[in-house]
């Protein structure tokens, strides 16, 4: 889709079992003597209503590109679905539309349904088009309620974020909106048949649990991630960087070794004659090469090719970085100035044991 990975779960194949299995008595009523094709129907409306929640995760797709974000793939599974998008909002209002776009685009689609539901005649085609709608509808409501990990949640999020500056604080907020909406739906069983004299079934209590426990743990997660993302800002490149020697490629590693030692470098980058950065030695490789073997071994058999994504600006950091090296994984990265020149490299172990000093301060 537009060059954006659509993935399905296993999981989506057993809810739209579930839902093919729970829609065929209606159809059976609505047209007898359909034997196992209600099974079929029932799957079929299964993918239509998946379909429409593609389109409520395409919108927030499409939203979040035209804001100048980069969007990995969306994933439908068992609740729904989920958009991968790069990085976090910059803007409140980024975080709005991209947030609120979903839900509208599920109340447009269900008000579209229910349009035609009165004009279809009855039949199979008039009960599916009044179950899209009514999803739909529902899916779009729902989705507004002001906690994370729901489109509500971020629309409640920026709305704070906006009034306080503050994204960490307005996080929180959203996350405890989650947790309080999570408590509020385990209690769901308790008060059915008070307030509407309906008995609650098994299903019912297990449904709402799960769902309970997505909303307590997706708006836990997220109020986690935004305490690690508050100390992003101090994970900076530059005083992470190792320093460097470059070598001519062709240098026996030994020398290269020896050379590093007396430099006290951290690192070797192996250079071209004139002075283009070709590899960068890995120091899990020169570890495993025997001594004996490193006089007779040029430097660059040990260098892994300074390719797309492995040369970085001294200056990244905190998101980031951490977006750079998560769309690239490697050990080593190239720093360079914004005149070319080499400034150092910089070691992923490096970064992860900086980011854990951080995240446990």
């Amino acid at each position: 889709m537009a060059g954006i990975d659509v993935l399905i779960t296993s999981s989506w194949f057993i809810v739209a079992l579930l839902i093919a299995v729970t829609f065929a008595p209606r159809i059976e009523a609505e047209q007898a003597g359909l034997g196992i094709l209600k099974y079929v129907a029932g799957f079929v409306v299964a993918i239509v209503l998946y379909l429409s929640v593609l389109l409520h995760e395409a919108s927030h797709a499409v939203v979040a590109k035209r804001l100048g974000y980069g969007v990995t793939s969306i994933t439908l599974h068992f609740l729904g679905g989920m958009t991968e998008i790069d990085g976090q909002s910059r803007r409140p209002r980024h975080e709005f539309w991209i947030a609120v776009v979903g839900p509208l685009t599920s109340i447009a689609i269900g008000a579209a349904a229910l349009g035609l539901w009165f004009v279809v005649p009855d039949g199979l085609v008039h009960l599916a088009i009044g179950y899209l709608a009514g999803a739909n509808l529902l899916i779009g409501v729902l989705n507004l309620i002001p906690g994370l990990p729901l489109d509500g949640g971020r629309v409640l999020k920026s709305a704070v974020w906006g009034a306080s500056g503050n994204q960490h604080r307005a996080t929180v907020v959203a996350g405890w909106g989650g947790r309080l909406t999570a408590l509020a739906l385990l209690t769901w069983p308790l008060v059915m048949e008070p307030l509407f004299g309906v008995e609650p079934t098994l299903l019912d209590v297990v449904l709402v649990f799960i769902l309970g426990l997505f909303l307590w743990t997706g708006a836990t997660a997220a109020m986690a991630h935004a305490r690690i993302r508050e100390r992003l800002p101090a994970l900076a490149a530059r005083p992470l960087a190792r320093r460097t020697l470059t070598v001519p490629s062709d240098l026996p590693l030994s020398e290269a070794v020896r050379q590093a030692q007396e430099a006290q470098a951290g690192s070797i980058v192996t250079v071209a004659p004139d002075g283009r950065p070709l590899g960068i030695v890995s120091e899990a490789a020169v570890t495993a090469m025997p001594e004996e073997r490193r006089p007779w071994v040029p430097v660059s058999t040990v260098a892994r090719a300074i390719e797309d994504g492995l040369t970085l600006p001294a200056t990244v950091a905190g998101e980031d970085l951490v977006l750079a090296i998560s769309r690239r994984p490697a050990e080593e990265y190239l720093l360079v100035e914004a005149d070319g020149r080499i400034y150092g490299v910089l070691a992923t172990a490096d970064v992860d044991r900086a980011f854990r000093d951080n995240a446990s301060r």
